[in-house]
């Protein structure tokens, strides 16, 4: 069913090149043109019907036509193959999923976007290993999502160069005696050219294997965008909270709220990398040629297009609903341990080896630790005794807003790189 347009459309261009060819006169290629419309008009309306018999729906619009119009339609199959036919529906189908599946990547990127102009201000702990490490802002923390999700958006234009090959003409694996016109066949389909290998072309699904990889990066970076908001809606961070629409209750707990959409979709990334695993290992071992274990391609493609569908929609929806609480982020950015690299590196500017640096100011924070005194409390007078390059000018080190100002190098969270950045994006996405 997923094929049928896509198989209509071939079954067209290669009836005109038959037509070209003088194998079907060009009464014959009006009457399959028009009738393969009508059909394709019965299919999308529900009318159509399904001879579940017939092994497949190239048999099924097949002999729907020859019934409709006899000889015509008898013609159409000349010069191709089922194998050449499948790849050929296959690979119109991976084209138009990728340009769909590039949009709604789009969509999430901007509004990835807006959500990051609407809280330029907000200042926030940036994490390793879960572990509060320097300050960010949480906008610098969305751009980082939009450039993860940039690098899937330009996987999926690169493997539609592979994809854009037209397979029709190769017939079962050594193409046919009639011989067709292929390239004007590829310009008729909206293919940048001919495959220029027969066997190749019914037996690669490279093009497949590599769109289903494309899928579950982009799970990947789904998930792990969802499970960053996750964490930070628990009690324990209350950076944000999801919206009513995209959260359900408890059926035991009232007070619960659980964030349902987020975790669904990490939980799709599973399905995604599963699917990899099981088309890969399909191809991994058959011999050149066409395979009925290749039928095994459909299922695995159309489960993780679906997913990634709907998984994509479902987060763009979602981010303008999430109620920021800045002053839980920018109260928890406010630990001068963030700062202690920054510390380090004021050391750094006065002459001291950055390696010594560093011990100098973690044996200050283990002091401050031990006596309960926070970082930016302790005395001047205090950590002179740890390098007499400390002085007054140590207390900036812990504007958080200065030290982000600071960070002026190309990819660091500046307000001047941020705005940048937000104003390229802006360009690229066109918001």
């Amino acid at each position: 069913m997923a094929l049928y347009r896509y198989d209509i459309a071939g079954s067209i261009a290669h009836a005109a090149a038959l037509a070209r060819a003088g194998i079907v006169s060009a009464d014959g290629f009006q009457k399959i043109q028009t009738d393969l419309r009508a059909i394709e008009k019965e299919i999308e309306s529900g009318k159509f019907g399904w001879d579940h018999s017939l092994e497949d729906v190239h048999m099924n619009v097949e002999t729907a036509l020859t019934k409709r119009i006899g000889d015509a339609g008898a013609k159409l199959h000349t010069a191709r193959s089922r194998n050449d036919q499948a790849a050929l529906d296959l690979r119109l189908y991976v084209k138009a999923e990728i340009a769909e599946i590039s949009s709604r990547l789009r969509d999430l990127q901007r509004a990835l976007l807006h959500l990051a102009e609407k809280h330029l201000d907000v200042v926030m702990p940036g994490y390793t290993h879960l572990q509060r490490v320097q300050p960010i802002t949480f906008s610098h923390y969305l751009l980082a999502q939009i450039q993860a999700f940039e690098c899937d958006a330009n996987r999926l234009r690169d493997s539609l160069t592979r994809t854009d090959v037209l397979p029709l003409g190769s017939g079962a694996l050594a193409g046919s005696t009639i011989v067709l016109d292929r390239e004007r066949i590829a310009r008729d389909l909206g293919f940048s050219g001919a495959s220029q290998n027969s066997i190749d072309a019914v037996s690669d699904r490279d093009f497949v294997c590599e769109f289903i990889f494309c899928l579950a990066m982009n799970g990947l970076h789904l998930s792990r965008l969802s499970e960053d908001l996750i964490i930070w809606s628990t009690s324990e961070f209350g950076f944000l909270e999801f919206s009513d629409a995209f959260s359900t209750g408890s059926s035991l707990m009232p007070q619960k709220k659980t964030p349902d959409m987020a975790e669904l979709t990490r939980g799709k990334t599973g399905r995604l990398y599963g699917n990899l695993m099981s088309i890969l290992t399909t191809m991994k071992a058959l011999p050149s040629s066409y395979n009925r274990d290749m039928q095994e391609d459909k299922e695995t493609l159309f489960d993780s297009v679906d997913a990634v569908k709907n998984a994509l929609e479902i987060s763009a929806a979602m981010l303008p609903e999430l109620k920021i609480n800045r002053e839980r982020m920018q109260a928890a950015a406010t630990d001068p341990n963030l700062l202690a690299t920054d510390l380090a590196e004021y050391l750094v500017n006065k002459g001291t080896p950055f390696r010594e640096a560093h011990e100098v100011v973690g044996k200050i924070v283990a002091r401050s630790a031990a006596k309960d005194i926070p970082l930016n409390h302790v005395p001047l007078a205090e950590l002179r005794k740890f390098s007499r390059f400390f002085d007054s000018d140590v207390a900036k080190i812990f504007d958080v807003r200065n030290a982000l100002a600071n960070r002026g190098a190309i990819g660091a969270p500046s307000a001047e790189n941020i705005a940048a950045q937000i104003k390229r994006w802006r360009s690229q996405l066109g918001t």
